[in-house]
């Protein structure tokens, strides 16, 4: 029996061969996904004065996002952990050690500014994006292995983000580690953990309403994406291009750097596909939350297009390892 699960986009991740339904519903969503948060930017851009009047709503949004994710979860995505502990591992340490450091690198061979440099840096100090879920499954990788590697980088983001970021922003910009840890537990760890709990106690319902919630993570992306452009309309225009080079270096960065990665430690071709879409993907959402409440509505910029880019060279990605086929 066929175990399967949604990402945020509301595309089936299926752990063996997928259908020929389940394959053109993924297709579909990393299509529209990417194309409705451009809108969403495109509308901040251009209503700047009323959208941005609802930055107070991006931490409770955030926060939905989050249960969201919870209650797509189940126990035995964490199986892995216990069972094949070395990769996860791997993929984790590769998380939390590459993107940091080439954000940081990329801030800082452009030569951007104080703001921009944390906000690339922060992207890269989040936990995985759960869109890597249905990429891997399109690139015909270990999607079981990509759920709990995003699963785990996410549970252990209120301590990782807060103490990386400190660590690479501070030298330029007061960062409030503490803060920040506090806000990812309220807006990451408890929602993520409720929806587990909700998911766990209520399967039958939840299993109904599951087809409803990725579109509504989809909303609500947008509209944290609309809210972050708003905050930063007129120096959108200044900053765009740099901004979007910054972010297209540091994700293909860190999706060749990922899949060395594992194959330089020994794993086989499906766990690098993996830690390559895991390593590159990012919850973007969440580091512009973050830049636009720690630092500057300019700083979330590239949390922003970030979340953008990510998904159409996660499409781009599958689409190349799905021509080199799937080993055995």
């Amino acid at each position: 029996m066929r175990s399967t699960t949604t990402d945020e986009t509301g595309s089936p991740v299926t752990g063996s061969a997928p259908t020929a339904v389940e394959d053109r519903s993924a297709r579909r969503a990393v299509t529209i996904f990417p194309i409705l948060v451009l809108l969403a930017g495109a509308l901040g851009w251009a209503l700047p004065g009323p959208i941005s009047s609802q930055a107070g709503l991006i931490t409770p949004l955030l926060g939905v996002i989050m249960f969201g994710m919870g209650l797509t979860l189940t126990l035995p995505d964490f199986r892995l952990v216990l069972m094949r502990p070395l990769p996860v591992a791997l993929g984790v340490v590769a998380q939390y050690a590459v993107m940091p450091l080439v954000g940081w690198g990329v801030a800082r061979a452009l030569g951007l500014s104080d703001e921009l440099t944390a906000g690339v840096i922060l992207v890269g100090c989040v936990p995985g994006g759960t869109a890597s879920n249905v990429v891997a499954y399109l690139a015909r990788a270990d999607t079981a292995l990509s759920v709990t590697m995003t699963s785990v980088s996410t549970l252990l983001a209120p301590v990782m983000t807060p103490l990386l970021t400190l660590w690479l922003v501070g030298e330029r910009l007061p960062v409030d580690g503490r803060g920040m840890a506090i806000t990812i537990l309220q807006i990451v760890l408890v929602p993520v953990v409720l929806g587990l709990i909700v998911r766990t106690a209520l399967p039958h319902l939840v299993r109904r309403v599951l087809p409803a919630l990725p579109w509504l993570s989809v909303a609500v992306i947008c509209g944290v994406v609309a809210i972050v452009v708003s905050l930063s309309a007129d120096q959108l225009v200044e900053a765009g291009l740099v901004v979007a080079l910054a972010v297209l270096l540091h994700n293909a960065i860190g999706i060749g750097i990922g899949y060395a990665f594992g194959r330089a430690t020994g794993q086989g071709e499906l766990t690098a596909r993996t830690m390559a879409i895991e390593v590159g993907m990012q919850n973007s959402g969440l580091a512009s939350g973050l830049a636009a409440t720690f630092f500057t509505p300019v700083a979330a910029l590239p949390g922003a297009v970030f979340s953008v880019w990510h998904n159409l060279s996660g499409a781009l990605v599958a689409g190349w390892f799905r021509t080199r086929g799937r080993p055995d």
